[in-house]
């Protein structure tokens, strides 16, 4: 008998995968001005920009009336592949009202598709005209759609590593610095903003900002390395998720109707002590907060704090004529000629999209 088979050897394995690799991205379709598309005759569409997903360029086809006689009560939203191709193209996506959509969408219900040129999938019954108008959806004469698309580019199968015996856990020093800001075990300096005091850490802060860094340590050459720091120029709950993002490199969870605010208010803090890392964090989301309500003030922020992408997200909205006209009716236009003319002076010379 030979000794692979011998009575108590260890039985050897393998293992393979069959590995579908793809390619993901989505696209934002706002339209504004609802109320004006429903014109559109039953079996015509809107169509979105073009935008590339896994090398492909595809659009959204929106139907106000709907696709087909049989679908005239409804939306209809549909995904199509922009483009002639040689061969079909394998495609997941999911279409739904931007706000409801995950960041990481489930495919696990949605079938495979096989895009031919200028092939489009998608839902002729989107949602009932009726139900829309009455939804939470529709707001401002304004709704959003979020279409989400992966695309299938290689199917293979590959060798795998033997099983893993040890699992290394994800990076624990934000939760255990967060705690300690919790906590204040170890405190070495107390923070007096408005009527509340908030005990840190110096090394911690001075780590982070080398604004708190100059000012904390040349505290103690002075000799006073028990004194109080007094913030005269901030809210106390704008310092404290400005410490919570020091201490664990991430937002303090606050609530969605304000967000926008605390975004402002922690940009502004975060140029104050030089933390570049919140500061554009901050300048993303607020991109997300741009209308004609709230873009004379983002734009004015945007301008008085350097933030070049917050600035041409928010020209990039006044781009649109409709959204400029709205502008320009509005109370913050006026606030803005006399307090930013420069500002208003660039608004003027942007050139009409052609």
């Amino acid at each position: 008998m030979s000794s692979a088979n011998a009575v108590g050897d260890k039985p050897s394995g393998s293992a393979s995968a069959i590995v579908a690799a793809s390619t993901s991205g989505y696209h934002i379709l706002k339209v504004d001005g609802y109320s004006r598309t429903k014109g559109t005759p039953n079996g015509e569409f809107l169509k979105s920009g073009q935008f590339t997903v896994g090398g492909h360029r595809w659009r959204i086809y929106y139907y106000p009336n709907g696709f087909k006689s049989d679908s005239a009560d409804y939306i209809s939203v549909f995904l199509m592949l922009d483009e002639d191709v040689t061969k079909d193209v394998k495609v997941q996506f999911k279409i739904d009202f931007a706000k409801l959509v995950e960041k990481q969408p489930s495919w696990t219900s949605r079938t495979l598709r096989n895009f031919a040129s200028r092939q489009m999938w998608g839902h002729a019954t989107f949602i009932k005209r009726e139900d829309f108008e009455k939804s939470e959806h529709l707001k401002h004469d304004s709704f959003t759609i979020r279409c989400d698309v992966a695309v299938v580019q290689d199917i293979c199968t590959k060798e795998t590593t033997a099983p893993k015996f040890v699992c290394v856990p994800p990076p624990e020093l934000n939760q255990h610095l967060g705690e300690l800001l919790r906590t204040e075990k170890g405190a070495d300096v107390v923070f007096e903003v408005g009527v509340e005091t908030i005990a840190a850490h110096r090394c911690v802060l001075a780590s982070r900002s080398p604004v708190f860094s100059a000012e904390l340590f040349s505290l103690m050459k002075e000799g006073d390395t028990g004194g109080v720091v007094r913030i005269d120029d901030m809210e106390a709950r704008v310092f404290k998720a400005l410490l919570y993002f020091a201490y664990t490199d991430s937002l303090l969870q606050t609530e969605k109707e304000e967000e926008d605010v605390m975004c402002q208010h922690l940009l502004v803090a975060a140029d104050r002590y030089n933390m570049q890392r919140l500061k554009l964090i901050c300048e993303e989301k607020l991109c997300e907060y741009i209308d004609v309500g709230t873009v004379a003030t983002i734009l004015t922020l945007a301008e008085q704090h350097h933030c070049d992408g917050l600035k041409k997200a928010c020209f990039n909205f006044l781009s649109c004529p409709a959204h400029r006209r709205a502008f320009v009716a509005t109370n913050g236009f006026q606030h803005l000629y006399k307090s930013c003319p420069s500002l208003v002076t660039e608004l003027i010379a942007m050139p009409s999209p052609s």
